[in-house]
């Protein structure tokens, strides 16, 4: 196979503001809650090389999101299956645009559906806010069925994925939002705030 270290990620930029603000909310979120974790990759916008003929036709499927599990945290510029112990994403989140809403639904949900066996996949439109999620069931992707709340649980997060103030996020077992890192840490000074005032005034 071609020489991994020059096979640079290729994929183009996010189609608007909206779906570059969604894609580093799932991402630092994530990163967050497992932030004292070692053993998982994260891609976001990132191409995943995976055969030889794919190179030749320059077919490249970058998911806007995709997590591997009980692998190495590291720092690359693409994922390449073959120099990965041919692992390939447990979990994809796609993007929708209206530019490439078809291209997910079909063409690249087969391809994550029967060439990569992804466990799950996820996609979101933060214009229209279209939602839908598939587990593999045997060989096939069945639809998730959502809770009453609309959201759809993730085995492979061990969360619910759902739409809260129009943007897609992650939800304990419990409802609880998982935050942004800087949510997280203005929640922290308000705890201690509050904490510093209850104590002045006892």
């Amino acid at each position: 196979m071609p020489d991994a270290t020059r096979l640079l990620s290729d994929e183009p930029e996010m189609e608007t503001s909206l779906h570059y603000m969604q894609l580093l909310l799932l991402v630092t979120s994530v990163e967050w809650l497992w932030r004292d974790c070692d053993n998982f990759f994260i891609g976001a916008n990132l191409t995943i090389y995976f055969s030889r003929q794919q190179l030749r036709n320059r077919d490249f499927r970058g998911p806007d999101l995709f997590l591997v599990k009980n692998t190495e945290k590291q720092s690359c510029n693409s994922w390449v299956v073959w120099e990965e112990d041919g692992r390939y994403p447990d979990l994809i989140i796609e993007l929708l645009s209206e530019s490439t809403a078809d291209i997910h639904r079909n063409l690249k949900k087969n391809l994550y559906e029967n060439r990569f066996h992804t466990p799950e996949y996820f996609w979101f439109s933060p214009e229209n806010l279209e939602f839908s999620g598939f587990e593999l069931v045997g060989n096939k992707y069945q639809e998730i069925t959502p809770n009453a709340r609309g959201w759809r649980w993730s085995d492979v997060l061990s969360l619910y994925l759902g739409i809260e103030a129009g943007k897609l996020g992650y939800f304990t077992p419990d409802g609880d939002l998982v935050p942004t890192p800087k949510e997280a840490a203005i929640t922290a000074q308000q705890v201690a705030i509050a904490a510093q005032q209850q104590a002045s005034q006892a």
